[in-house]
């Protein structure tokens, strides 16, 4: 998101959308699969694997931005990051994950990708979900929806060939959130048409602004102890958020919250 005030679109509009996310997502959660056995027993650890499907109905996720969200439990997180590969900053945000064997879902932007693909090798050689962020992170509603669409595209294709050698017109992982979550109705339909998983978020830490650590941590834990599950947005290129994901990690360990990790079904 990275300094992009938040856009609400299309609440109203999505609220059968979201019935239906809530479904899909059930039917994820049946179809859901223990997470490895962490070999240090006091670490976070990773509760268990929520496999996502996105049906013809398509799938519009997180409460600050659409009517619904996954069908998690209470105590129940999903980690997420927004921005990277970003060098240094990452490399500690994933040091942190693994210490605590949590895997995350990172929203990366392709031409952070393209700068750094050693850098992307290794956040998916760790277990962690590749999502997508765009290319060049741009708001999209500045954009015409050619022009959106082109970035969009040129973005998952960016990160798939690094990934996998071949760029397809679906991603190989279909999950998406827009920069700034600033979204268009035509854009949404289209990713719905593509089958591709949209992505808002449920609790964030504004972590876009300057911030201490410290501060930023008793934020995220004021947010996430008022809602009790769903989806975080965090950014792994801010240095405060690095910083900070140790203590945070620790700190839902103590109050007694799981991690769930996202993974596209099939």
């Amino acid at each position: 998101m990275n300094g992009a005030r938040p856009t609400l679109v299309g609440r109203l509009g999505h609220a059968l959308a979201s019935a239906l996310a809530i479904l899909a997502a059930a039917l994820g959660t049946a179809g859901a699969s223990r997470a490895a056995v962490c070999p240090r027993p006091d670490a976070l650890g990773t509760a268990r694997i929520l496999s996502v499907t996105v049906g013809p109905e398509g799938l519009f996720v997180g409460t600050k931005n659409y009517p619904g969200t996954l069908a998690l439990e209470d105590g129940e997180v999903v980690l997420t990051f927004d921005d990277g590969p970003a060098g240094r900053t990452t490399d500690s945000v994933l040091a942190a994950l693994a210490a605590e064997c949590v895997q995350a879902t990172f929203f990366v932007v392709g031409q952070m990708a393209a700068q750094r693909p050693d850098q992307l090798r290794r956040i998916a050689a760790a277990g962690h979900t590749i999502g997508h962020h765009s290319m060049t992170h741009t708001i999209l509603t500045t954009l015409s929806d050619s022009a959106a669409r082109a970035d969009v595209t040129r973005g998952w294709q960016t990160v798939d060939r690094i990934l996998t050698g071949t760029a397809r017109a679906r991603p190989a992982t279909p999950f998406f959130r827009f920069p700034g979550f600033a979204a268009t109705r035509p854009l949404e339909d289209w990713l719905k048409a593509e089958r591709v998983a949209v992505f808002g978020a449920d609790f964030w830490g504004s972590d876009w602004n300057p911030s201490t650590p410290e501060a930023l941590l008793a934020r995220v834990l004021e947010r996430i102890e008022a809602r009790r599950r769903g989806i975080l947005l965090l950014h792994d290129l801010q240095p405060h958020t690095a910083a900070m994901v140790p203590q945070l990690l620790r700190e839902l360990k103590a109050r007694g919250f799981r991690i769930v990790h996202l993974v596209p079904a099939g």
